[in-house]
């Protein structure tokens, strides 16, 4: 539930919007795209937990199949990834307040959200993995459903604010693809943005009782219900309006269940998506109070960054991001409009170096397994290499396609130079301030069979 809650966000409650009013109908084969190869990144992920299940996730695999540089950078990635992406669920928060507070700024609703969830997860991971538990279950209950109600007004061919729904609305309105392939390509970028914190039951695996035995049943669970949940939901968007009814500005679900003409319903779907995004910003805090103390254990990381707590929460990570979050409010308040798709693009940058980290480790792993250097878990990742190759491919393709981009991801590839030089100087400071980081080696130096 925990994985669910994280990965069902404001990628689909907010984003989906936007991009549907951008792309049209062809968004849902982004959507099952993507999906493809977020299927093949958790089974990837699989193979690693079960191979050793640590707290530490990702960062310590990297630092064990590639070499100590790469769990440097993919740590600081993955937070860097946390931190926009909670910058972008603090901006939904605010956004979606707007719709009964119209007059409250938007920085205002963004700053009372991150205090609130601040103080949840200081408190105990306990109380944590409550929440976040009931979060998710409101959040799959509510899409369920919508995935129900959706059906049924398809099959009756209902009226929706004066628009029939039907499957002629994919094709009746401009075709499947009304702005062109190239941005439906573009599109990639959020959703595979909108599929992110899918790892985070890897993340949560240290911190479970029996991860051998919980942790693949999690994962194949995961995938199927984020496949259902993402492309049926997007599928059936696409379906029951026709695509230029959608916008940015408010989730789809509230733009269908509003036009319903059933009083209060939109209100009610409003306050769904609101859970939503406060749930992904306490996943955020969570999984970056544990990725920095990973860090700061290995001297990566400032020192205040690894403190814990009496109730063993890593108060000092989660502190450490919530100073970020800041940041956020501040962007809030100078550009409220557009601090949604900043954040989420530059986000994506910390996905994909996520998702291909999970994939070159498990490269890894299975050749130094044909070497006999140790024993590979049975649970695997099907097709590999060849789907490995594939899956890193196809992110490379995504990272490309935002510097083709007009909008906010053009603005994001911009950064993408300074991103690189900032983990080169911090990679060669720490190096030099802990000179056995040159010397570690890692457990196979081969990506190849």
């Amino acid at each position: 539930m925990i994985a669910i809650g994280g990965a069902i966000g404001v990628g689909l409650f907010l984003g989906a919007g936007g991009k549907l009013a951008a792309a049209g109908p062809s968004l849902v084969f982004s959507y099952a795209l993507c999906g493809l190869a977020a299927f093949f990144v958790m089974r990837a992920l699989g193979e690693l937990v079960l191979h050793r299940p640590t707290a530490g996730s990702f960062v310590s695999y990297a630092r064990e199949f590639i070499g100590p540089w790469a769990g440097f950078a993919s740590g600081w990635l993955y937070w860097l990834n946390w931190a926009m992406t909670g910058i972008a669920e603090i901006t939904a928060v605010a956004i979606y307040v707007h719709r009964w507070l119209p007059d409250l700024p938007q920085w205002v609703t963004a700053l009372i959200a991150l205090v609130a969830l601040l103080a949840i997860n200081l408190l105990s991971v306990k109380l944590f993995g409550e929440l976040e538990f009931w979060f998710s279950v409101i959040k799959v209950l509510a899409i369920v459903v919508f995935l129900v109600t959706g059906i049924g007004l398809l099959i009756g061919g209902a009226d929706i604010g004066g628009q029939q729904a039907g499957v002629g609305n994919l094709t009746e309105h401009q075709g499947l693809f009304p702005a062109g392939l190239g941005v439906t390509l573009i599109s990639l970028q959020a959703v595979v943005f909108a599929y992110s914190a899918i790892e985070m039951v890897g993340i949560a695996a240290g911190e479970t009782q029996n991860p051998r035995q919980v942790l693949p049943r999690a994962i194949n669970g995961v995938i199927w219900r984020i496949g259902v949940f993402y492309v049926g939901s997007v599928l059936l968007l696409a379906m029951l309006l026709p695509w230029n009814a959608y916008s940015g500005a408010e989730s789809p679900f509230v733009t269908v269940f509003s036009r319903l003409g059933v009083p209060g319903i939109g209100d009610l779907m409003n306050a769904v998506v609101l859970t939503a995004a406060l749930s992904s910003v306490n996943s955020g805090l969570y999984s970056t109070g544990r990725i920095l103390r990973a860090l700061a254990d290995n001297g990566e990381a400032p020192a205040f960054a690894g403190r814990m707590s009496s109730r063993h929460v890593p108060y000092g990570g989660i502190l450490f991001t919530a100073v970020a979050y800041l940041l956020g409010v501040v962007l809030n308040y100078l550009v409220p409009k557009e601090a949604f798709d900043i954040a989420t693009a530059i986000a994506s940058f910390g996905v994909v170096a996520t998702w291909a980290t999970f994939i070159i480790c498990q490269m890894r792993l299975r050749t130094a397994a044909n070497r006999g250097e140790l024993t590979r878990p049975s649970y695997r990742m099907p097709g590999a290499p060849y789907t490995s190759w594939a899956t890193l491919g196809f992110l490379a393709l995504v990272v490309v396609l935002m510097g083709f981009s007009d909008g906010a991801e053009h603005v994001a590839f911009m950064f993408l130079p300074v991103i690189v030089a900032l983990l080169a100087v911090g990679w060669w400071w720490v190096r030099n301030r802990r000179p056995s980081a040159r010397t570690t080696q890692p457990v196979a130096a081969n990506t190849g069979d």
